[in-house]
């Protein structure tokens, strides 16, 4: 395809606000998009540690009115979605406020995309399958992992198959992201390892997608430099506060390229591994994404050789085929330093399920954009080599 022919977009939140503090700032924002009673959705376990009530507050000493809605869960489902409608509806909501990971923001896109556009959320599962806004929508953040506060990406659980939807619709951005590194302090050390290998992820197949763009490159290479830097402290010290501020910003970045560059064949296979077991995202992302490098290092080298660079490894003298198996090498450092389960073997998860999983992740759109072309037979071996 001639170059002339090749045009690409860009997708962020209109305001993205970081740093220490800037949670506080989350009553005004609200109230700068001018709605007047907004669903907070969030879950149960940060209901819990009185977060929600605190960004109750803040929004409520504004003149907006705050409903909370606790019962997004881990992998959100479609009756997650359609409860939080339910109560959006009930209480005659206009806004929309998420607090947590990307569970609280995934259920928060699903419930805005219905509350606009009617029907069911797996009406949506797709690319733009939407035809109006969603309400206007505050993401505030509570983990360095998924980047659900400022992408285009929902992922719901379908509950009559047990499959991941792939929504990914330019409508669902939130208006508003907000990462306060003090709301991150005290995440338990397992939620940190594997929320920041799902940016180190990110980062990684965005940095070698097909239609990765030199915006996307520069996003991808700095959130791999900065995971390789403080994701281990973060983990060894959940108060690291520097390192909490760190990894904020290195998930945000691999955000900011993957949003725009999608992704490849490690979430179309974690997605099926999520719906049929109720896996952790971010620990099977993690767990695949060694051996799925491997396969697609034949594809592009030297974007791995890149890789291995940015994760601080010392390339000098090597090919590019030598260096980017060092830098797969230094995946698997990082994951055992942090205590990411070496295979699959150690979440029960069953060969006799990779057929199914394999097919679903053919279907899956986040393949689509996969540096090298796999088979079927070739994805179930990528299952088989990460046991």
């Amino acid at each position: 395809m001639p170059l002339a022919d090749q045009t690409y977009g860009f997708y962020i939140p209109t305001v993205s606000l970081m740093g220490v503090g800037s949670s506080k700032e989350t009553g005004g924002q609200v109230k700068a998009l001018g709605g007047s009673k907004a669903l907070l959705v969030t879950d149960k376990g940060i209901v819990a540690t009185g977060m929600a009530e605190q960004i109750k507050a803040q929004v409520e000493a504004t003149g907006v009115e705050v409903v909370i809605f606790d019962g997004s869960e881990p992998n959100p489902t479609n009756k997650n979605v359609h409860d939080g409608l339910k109560v959006y509806q009930d209480e005659k909501c206009d806004t929309i406020i998420t607090l947590g990971g990307g569970s609280s923001h995934d259920c928060g896109k699903g419930i805005g995309l219905v509350a606009a556009n009617g029907g069911r959320i797996c009406d949506y599962e797709g690319v733009n399958k939407t035809t109006k806004p969603m309400p206007p929508f505050v993401a505030i953040n509570t983990t360095a992992g998924t980047a659900s506060e400022m992408t285009r990406f929902c992922i719901i659980t379908n509950t009559d198959t047990h499959v991941k939807m792939a929504i990914v619709d330019w409508r669902c951005t939130p208006s508003i992201a907000i990462n306060d590194p003090v709301l991150m302090v005290g995440k338990p050390a397992g939620l940190t390892a594997a929320t920041g290998m799902d940016a180190l992820t990110h980062a990684i197949e965005a940095y070698v997608s097909t239609i990765a763009t030199p915006i996307t490159d520069a996003c991808a290479i700095k959130a791999i430099e900065l995971v390789a830097g403080y994701l281990r402290p973060v983990v060894a010290n959940g108060e690291n506060l520097e390192a909490r501020d760190k990894m904020a910003y290195a998930e945000y970045l691999a955000g900011m390229a993957f949003n725009n560059a999608s992704l490849g064949y490690v979430h179309a296979m974690a997605h099926q591994l999520g719906g049929l077991y109720n896996l952790p995202h971010g620990l099977c992302n993690a767990i695949l994404l060694p051996s799925v490098c491997e396969f697609n290092t034949i594809a592009n080298p030297q974007r791995f050789a890149d890789i291995a660079v940015a994760l601080g490894e010392n390339v000098e003298g090597l090919s590019d085929v030598e260096a980017a198996a060092k830098g797969i090498a230094a995946i698997r450092k990082l994951s055992a330093d942090i205590g990411i389960p070496a295979g699959l073997n150690a979440l029960d998860v069953k060969e006799a399920d990779f057929s199914v999983m394999a097919e679903n992740a053919q279907k899956d759109a986040c393949m689509l954009t996969n540096p090298r072309k796999a088979k079927l037979e070739q994805v179930i071996d990528m299952y088989k080599a990460a046991m």
